[in-house]
């Protein structure tokens, strides 16, 4: 059967996205606060958001910035990061958003494949930035946020005396976001989110977890990030909301910057759920400003949601699901209910309908209540995957569902549990560890004959990545490793994406087409979990990953 949401309708946003966050900004919030620096308290009002972002729009356009091209943003969380945004949107581009941990090599393969001309990061990364523009060749210049020597400052943009540019977006086609993702399985692709789904499911979200002025919330969580480029910016600017901006998570930091702000409203991943449920920090500030907490982009424990919620004297846990696909959401507990069920990730969004199909891959709708495949339509669903065709047609079939890869059953109450993943894609903290794109890595090492890769849990119930790997000849007379192939990922791969476990065995289990039988892997993972647990060696010291 087609379930479809219990709210009403709402219209399609045919609106260039700068314009459906900041079109009425300063004549409806003016001077009220639209971003806050958590580190320094500088402010940003929405009339200077609205000022800041088409002199930026006017730079970009009198440096060469022409509708169709891509820029890559390059940048941890910080004040500047919606005014590039949305400059770069009026002047036409599409916007790739980069994870700022990314290796060079990782950066230069996102802007090859995104066909990207420029870049906008900040000093601090420049010499990832410049290393990946040179492996990738296409870029024509890189802007910074802050300042350095030789390169143009978004500081000095704010006083263009340029013409603003005035492009003709269809915001049907044209895209705006262009985040990375792997989909149901396979390397990052670029997801073409065009204006219209991306505002559109702004307004989608809007009766479920509704924002305004006075509210504030804590942007900690990335930016670059679906989740955080919706949840955290879109949504609350749309709204006249004011946005606390941190660049990275510092339980410290974090708990300070609520009690100091006052912050209203939190939107995380479970890893800050589990901080704010155990941490014995968490005694030491003052977080009675709080009124909601909304958790999204991994599966969350129920009993640590009830935890949490309890230790801060919170409703329950509200709990969203979606995908970068699908511009994200489609799902959220709304703010308003007062018994959710524990486990339930929401209720269908304003205008989306849904499907839960049986595993065989015979298309059939399950019985009532049973577990299948998540399927949904909707206006937020992507353009496609950009170059992809092949792929855009695996995940959207002829009748506009998308197959997401996620095993999910609906109650008699039109609640959504999300229970499994049909899709190999590894949810690290959050973020997205695509298996074949470290398996590929492994094999360039010479000692490694054969590999695969698994998402396994760790103590705190985090989902890692586990290699199995098939040792070839010994490299000076000695065989390989954990810590060596720990090690030989850690330093070729962002934080995130490290392998955490490393088994050796005697082959990898395929199918005779080749395919990796990941689902033996697990079982075999799960009864030595049972039997023994698994020591695993220390990873080398690293800058973790600065969101999560």
């Amino acid at each position: 059967m087609v379930f479809r949401s219990e709210y009403e309708d709402v219209p399609i946003l045919d609106t260039p996205i700068h314009e459906a966050v900041l079109g009425h900004a300063t004549e409806r919030y003016g001077d009220t606060a639209a971003l806050i620096d958590g580190t320094n308290g500088t402010t940003v009002s929405y009339a200077q958001l609205d000022t800041f972002h088409r002199r930026i729009a006017a730079a970009l356009a009198e440096a060469g910035v022409v509708k169709g091209d891509v820029l890559a943003l390059h940048s941890p969380n910080t004040i500047a990061y919606p005014a590039v945004f949305y400059g770069a949107t009026r002047a036409g581009a599409s916007v790739t958003t980069v994870h700022p941990l990314a290796t060079a090599q990782e950066f230069a393969k996102q802007l090859t494949d995104s066909s990207a001309r420029w870049i906008v990061t900040i000093s601090l990364l420049l010499d990832t930035a410049r290393e990946a523009a040179a492996l990738a060749g296409s870029v024509e210049r890189i802007f910074v946020c802050d300042q350095a020597e030789g390169h143009l400052s978004v500081l000095d943009m704010l006083g263009s005396t340029a013409a603003e540019p005035r492009v003709d977006i269809d915001p049907g086609e044209d895209v705006a976001a262009l985040p990375y993702s792997s989909g149901t399985t396979g390397a990052p692709k670029g997801v073409m989110l065009t204006h219209r789904s991306i505002a559109t499911n702004l307004d989608q979200l809007r009766p479920l977890v509704p924002l305004g002025p006075g509210e504030r919330v804590l942007a900690v969580l990335p930016f670059f990030h679906i989740y955080g480029l919706t949840a955290l910016m879109n949504g609350p600017l749309r709204h006249g909301a004011t946005v606390v901006v941190l660049p990275r998570f510092d339980l410290h930091e974090f708990l300070g910057a609520i009690q100091t702000h006052r912050i209203t409203g939190l939107y995380v991943a479970p890893p800050i759920v589990l901080a704010l449920a155990k941490h014995p920090a968490v005694e030491g500030y003052d977080l009675t400003s709080l009124r909601y907490l909304v958790c999204a982009a991994a599966p969350l424990d129920a009993g640590l949601a009830r935890a949490c919620s309890a230790r801060l004297g919170l409703p329950p846990v509200r709990q969203a699901y979606g995908m970068t696909e699908l511009s994200p959401g489609t799902h959220v507990v709304p703010l308003d209910a007062e018994n959710p069920p524990d486990g339930a990730v929401g209720k269908l969004l304003p205008g989306t309908e849904m499907r839960i199909v049986e595993l065989d891959g015979s298309g059939d709708d399950t019985a009532p209540g049973a577990a299948g495949e998540i399927l949904i339509r909707g206006p937020q669903v992507m353009k496609g995957y950009l170059g992809r065709p092949e792929a855009t047609a695996a995940m959207i079939d002829a009748e506009g569902w998308v197959h997401t890869g996620d095993v999910g059953r609906v109650d008699d109450d039109g609640w959504l549990f999300v229970v499994d993943r049909v899709k190999e894609l590894i949810k690290y903290k959050g973020y997205q560890v695509a298996p074949a794109e470290l398996e590929a890595l492994l094999l360039t090492h010479g000692s490694v004959a054969d590999a695969a890769v698994i998402g396994v849990q760790d103590d705190d119930g985090n989902e890692i990545p586990k290699a199995f790997v098939v040792r070839g000849a010994p490299t000076a007379g000695a065989a390989l490793t954990e810590g060596e192939v720990l090690a030989y990922v850690a330093e070729r791969v962002a934080p995130y994406k490290k392998v955490r476990r490393v088994e050796f065995v005697d082959a990898v289990p395929r199918a005779t087409s080749g395919k990796i039988l990941r689902r033996e892997l697990r079982d075999r993972d799960r009864e030595q979990s049972r039997t023994a647990p698994e020591a695993g060696a220390e990873l080398p010291p690293d800058t973790e990953e600065s969101a999560v």
